[in-house]
């Protein structure tokens, strides 16, 4: 099947989407300050958060990396700029939920993190995983087999980015079939991380791969790229014909 016939069959007509309130949560995203990648300070970390509102979120999961060499995040200093965020936002009256979790990459510190069981969920039970953009852990299928047996649901972030596993599918069923959940990253959908990231995200939503939808936003820059896919109605027809899990996450 064409990568053509896959743009046609999910962008071919239009729908009544002008934002992403059918949503309702955005589960990833690097919005708490001096933390990471994402927020450098907590003035831009409320500017995303407003921008954030604009789009349609009225709940926002930040997800700030954790990484043993580069972002070494810890559940504590997570909950600490949480709270900074939390106390602003309700100093400014913004109608907005916010929580945190964390995007772990399985690297090999996350065997001390397995060991320790010290992470952050959201919902209790949902822990957001990553894998490095060069290969694969050697022991990717014993991570997702040791958090299911600790009673945790793993989601996948951006599998359509790991183009390493290139058209070998069953790779990513393999992970499904073990209980791993996927989420893609709205702006693959525009094409912003390339053609071949687009079409994987196609490929993953066109047959069914796909629970959740997130921004995974760390600057305005993603946020301008995000309303300019609204604006040419990028996601129309994804928001008008698959489920996602996302509003589950309201509470």
């Amino acid at each position: 099947m064409s990568f053509n016939f896959l743009e046609k069959l999910f962008y071919g007509q239009s729908s009544n989407h002008n934002d992403f309130s059918v949503l309702a949560v955005d589960m990833h995203s690097h919005i708490l300050p001096e933390i990471d990648d994402g927020a450098p300070d907590l003035g831009t970390s409320i500017e995303l958060i407003k921008e954030l509102m604009k789009l349609g979120y009225k709940h926002l999961i930040a997800t700030p990396h954790v990484m043993s060499d580069i972002h070494p995040n810890t559940p504590e200093n997570i909950k600490e700029k949480l709270e900074i965020v939390r106390s602003e936002v309700a100093k400014q009256q913004l109608e907005v939920k916010i929580e945190a979790a964390a995007e772990y990459l399985l690297d090999d510190h996350f065997e001390y993190i397995l060991e320790q069981e010290n992470w952050l969920c959201f919902k209790e039970k949902y822990i957001l995983v990553e894998l490095s953009f060069i290969a694969p852990p050697p022991n990717l299928e014993t991570y997702i087999f040791r958090l299911r047996t600790q009673g945790l649901t793993p989601i996948l972030a951006h599998p359509e980015r790991y183009l390493y596993f290139g058209n070998q599918y069953h790779k990513y069923k393999r992970l499904r079939d073990m209980g791993c959940l996927f989420q893609i990253n709205l702006l693959s959908l525009t094409g912003y991380y390339g053609k071949d990231v687009k079409k994987n995200a196609l490929k993953m939503l066109k047959k069914g791969w796909i629970e959740f939808l997130g921004t995974d936003c760390h600057s305005m820059n993603h946020i301008e790229f995000l309303r300019k896919g609204l604006c040419k109605k990028a996601f129309e027809r994804v928001l008008s014909n698959h489920s996602f899990y996302n509003s589950t996450l309201l509470s």
